[in-house]
């Protein structure tokens, strides 16, 4: 099947289930700010205080989230915010990030588009604004070579996904459709076997042969190369010029009425923190690897987190054309309602920040909030 129909089966679907799935739970380089506690900085001193004390940002320790591990870890964004103090929360699901931002626990937050959607059209367009782009790429279909060495010997076999509904669930499960193939979705049976599996154990169940591969996030996928696993399908391929956002930044669309300064000066910090990642690769690699080990107490090995990071682009464009994608598909499927997205985007903030350092402003591809 073209590169193009699996693309809009596996959007369809992501737009689709994990809307209908969305509330499941379970995405020198020393830090140039000293740290009060362990999720906070301390501020610039003598720096100049914004609109508000502090800002609360919140994040996964995972790669697919470099930009706020790296800024967080050079001190980037708190340098930005100079007087104002920068507060961090880290996060291992999309819901409970939402949850938190609704309820004030953090007011931006780096996060995936599904859960981005989900949580705007739950509150009927009240919640938040997507504001910046962050990552794309960095999702692949990982097999044991020795089982599958070709698409069509994934029939039959069993192939884990990271949780029922999430955004790799979905593409999985209507990729397997775009072949013809037939998969429950709740269970997971059919001609094949979708695994739900925490990304945590699926080494192991790789490892041990109860899963013969997986379609997952960096570094998972890197991390089932390096115990002898081979790259079936990048998801990156089934895009338009191999581009798909993974990451989104969002806020509070309360925080971004009442501190729109601050908004501003953690987006020139993210700005500024891809533009470092961007020209300084190897030490950015070195900040987000020992950023993961401060926050779970292990860094990823070099087998592990070398290719996971070449499959990752920092970017601030959000590639709103690919929201949009989803949106459209999943309702000409008819696996859903038209959702109403306008409104979604608020990229004037981050286009003043571009426009300040020279760049290209970004679009919103007519979401935009009005």
């Amino acid at each position: 099947m073209p590169a193009s129909s699996l693309l809009r089966r596996s959007l369809a679907a992501t737009a689709s289930v994990t809307l209908l799935f969305g509330a499941l739970t379970a995405c020198g380089y020393g830090s140039a700010a000293a740290k009060d506690d362990a999720g906070r900085a301390a501020p610039v001193p003598g720096g100049k205080k914004l609109s508000a004390d502090s800002v609360k940002i919140g994040y996964f320790p995972n790669l697919t989230h470099a930009t706020a591990l790296v800024g967080v870890q050079e001190g980037l964004f708190q340098k930005e915010l100079g007087g104002t103090a920068l507060k961090t929360s880290t996060f291992n699901a999309g819901p409970s990030e939402i949850e938190a931002l609704n309820a004030g626990s953090i007011d931006i937050g780096w996060i995936g588009p599904s859960p981005a959607i989900n949580g705007y059209t739950k509150s009927k367009g009240q919640s938040l604004r997507i504001i910046g782009g962050s990552a794309s790429g960095g999702v692949k279909l990982v097999v044991d070579p020795d089982k599958v060495k070709t698409l069509d010997d994934l029939k039959g076999k069993n192939i884990a996904t990271p949780q029922l509904g999430n955004t790799q669930d979905v593409a999985f499960l209507n990729w397997l459709s775009g072949k013809g193939w037939k998969v429950d979705p709740q269970s997971g049976k059919g001609d094949v076997n979708v695994v739900r599996s925490d990304n945590k154990i699926t080494p192991d169940a790789f490892r041990s042969g109860s899963i013969d591969g997986a379609w997952v996030p960096e570094p998972t996928a890197s991390k089932l190369v390096s115990e002898g696993g081979k790259v079936l399908i990048d998801e990156s391929d089934l895009w338009p010029d191999h581009q798909f956002v993974i990451t989104n930044i969002i806020v509070s669309q309360k925080f971004l009425t009442a501190h729109p300064d601050v908004v501003e000066a953690v987006l020139r910090g993210s700005v500024k923190t891809n533009e470092w990642i961007n020209s300084h690769s190897e030490q950015a690699k070195a900040s987000a690897n020992a950023a993961l080990k401060k926050l779970s107490g292990k860094e990823l090995p070099a087998d592990v987190i070398d290719p996971a990071w070449k499959s990752i682009k920092a970017l601030d464009d959000p590639l709103a054309a690919s929201l949009q994608a989803q949106a459209d598909h999943a309702e000409q499927a008819g696996l859903l309602k038209k959702p109403d997205l306008k409104g979604i985007y608020d990229l004037a903030p981050l286009n003043k920040v571009l426009t300040s350092l020279g760049r290209p402003e970004v679009g919103d591809a007519g979401l935009g909030v009005k």
